[in-house]
């Protein structure tokens, strides 16, 4: 005897549903997603995030699929990855650790997501954020360090590996790799043109990537042929567009010109060709610039706007606001020719970008935030500096590549991060406008979503009112 067919529905009670919804912890609707790598805008997309990981990127109308545990409606809203500072710093001594770590949440509330540390003096505490933000621990962006810098003897720098020999060098950079270090930072203020040449071949040997402060008598086109991975400040590759670069270079290391008069020589005979020609090897050779234009403009126009009334000092502890004096000081004992010297030099500084960009170097958004640089702001600088990346020559989408994909690409994460893809890093930030109509857009977040975790609105009021509130206590208990 033939048993009868079962019906539709036992099928679906026995086997469940033909379609069964895909479970994911977080899923954002409807957003414009910004391809940072070719421009292109992709409207109406739903992004799928499970364990801390984008698992796909469909039409809104394929939303359907999957059930989420939190769902964030970005209708009207524009995706980007999350922004990448890639120079700050944590410092000013044990006694400013607190104030230090209360900078972490301020990165998060402005849609950073990464940070590259570029020395200070409080490395032991910077390993252990690094841990336990990657780990979840601690609310902050993903920490990038290169521990102590390496420098010579009796270096003004606070907390750095002071060397004077190769034997020195190699124990220095033994110790950097202990730590795992994520690349090197190397200066110039006391470490000789002969050892600094060394260690950044030593440490390109190991496999380390380098940053650094060009020796006066090194040119850029030098070191950049030794291997140096990043030239940190635009200053350095402004003076490579005059034939006087090395000339003048090794006059300031005898002590006969100062870097001033240097700079004004540099400036008269600067050579657009020379400095062209020179930024394409540069670009061949895989030498990034970051320019951190933020803090050097802050200092130039000093006599404009003295910063002392600015809101966002609410979130700057007192010590790391007593940090700020030094560059302030020296500044104030500029007369008017000096004043009007330092916005020429920055205005000329700048002006070298688009020739950066146009040859094929990779700019390196970074705003060279934290301990003693004035008024330069962890979180909010970083917007600061993409206008001006814009207001000195890139284009938005130019800018916005700086502070994503480029800094990913540079540390060599760009397998997980600096995009917004299946199988990346779940680290968006929502916009309520295009940045790439206007990069000031970037200051206009609604939702940042860090390793899968979404912050709304709210919450990064929150963030910003809860340091708020520990610098308040700060201040109160340093009043005499």
């Amino acid at each position: 005897m033939t048993k009868p067919l079962l019906s539709a529905a036992l099928v679906l009670i026995a086997c469940g549903p033909l379609h069964a919804a895909e479970h994911v912890d977080l899923l954002v609707r409807d957003a414009t997603v910004i391809d940072v790598v070719d421009g292109k805008r992709i409207p109406h997309q739903a992004i799928a995030v499970r364990d801390a990981r984008i698992v796909a990127i469909v039409d809104n109308a394929r939303a359907g699929r999957y059930d989420a545990a939190r769902t964030v409606d970005a209708s009207g809203k524009f995706a980007i990855p999350g922004l990448w500072d890639m120079h700050v710093h944590f410092g000013g001594g044990e006694a400013l650790i607190e104030e230090n770590r209360n900078l972490l949440p301020l990165y998060v509330a402005h849609g950073i997501t990464a940070v590259r540390d570029a020395a200070g003096d409080l490395s032991p505490s910077v390993f252990e954020w690094r841990t336990a933000t990657a780990a979840g621990t601690l609310l902050g962006p993903r920490i990038f360090t290169s521990g102590p810098k390496i420098e010579g003897y009796k270096s003004i720098w606070p907390g750095d590996l002071e060397i004077g020999s190769i034997a020195e060098l190699n124990q220095a950079l033994d110790k950097l790799q202990g730590w795992k270090v994520d690349f090197v930072k190397i200066t110039d203020n006391t470490l000789s043109p002969e050892l600094f040449m060394a260690a950044v071949k030593e440490a390109g040997r190991r496999g380390l990537k380098t940053s650094a402060h060009v020796p006066y008598p090194i040119t850029i086109d030098e070191i950049s042929a030794a291997g140096l991975s990043s030239v940190e400040h635009i200053d350095y590759a402004f003076k490579a567009g005059s034939p006087k670069e090395k000339e003048l270079g090794e006059a300031i290391a005898r002590g006969e010109i100062t870097s001033r008069d240097a700079w004004t020589q540099w400036n008269a005979t600067f050579d657009v060709k020379l400095a062209k020609a020179t930024y394409a090897r540069m670009a061949r050779r895989g030498t990034a610039v970051t320019p951190t234009l933020n803090g050097s403009e802050v200092v130039a126009y000093l006599d404009q706007d003295d910063h002392r009334k600015d809101d966002y000092l609410k979130y700057i502890g007192p010590g790391l606001q007593a940090t700020y004096t030094w560059r302030v000081e020296r500044a104030a004992k500029d007369d008017a020719s000096a004043i009007s010297a330092r916005h020429l030099r920055f205005e000329r500084n700048a002006s070298v970008l688009p020739l950066l960009q146009q040859a094929g170097v990779t700019i390196l958004a970074g705003t060279d935030a934290g301990f003693l640089n004035s008024y330069n702001y962890p979180g909010i600088g970083l917007h600061d500096e993409l206008g001006l990346l814009v207001k000195h020559g890139l284009t938005p989408l130019q800018a916005l590549q700086a502070a994503t994909i480029n800094g990913a690409r540079f540390l060599g994460h760009d397998d997980s991060n600096g995009t917004l893809a299946s199988g990346k890093a779940a680290d968006i930030v929502l916009l309520d406008a295009d940045p790439l109509l206007d990069i000031a857009a970037t200051r206009r977040i609604d939702t940042v979503v860090m390793k899968g975790q979404a912050y709304d609105r709210g919450d990064l009021d929150a963030m910003l009112a809860d340091v708020e509130a520990r610098v308040a206590a700060q201040q109160a208990k340093a009043k005499p």
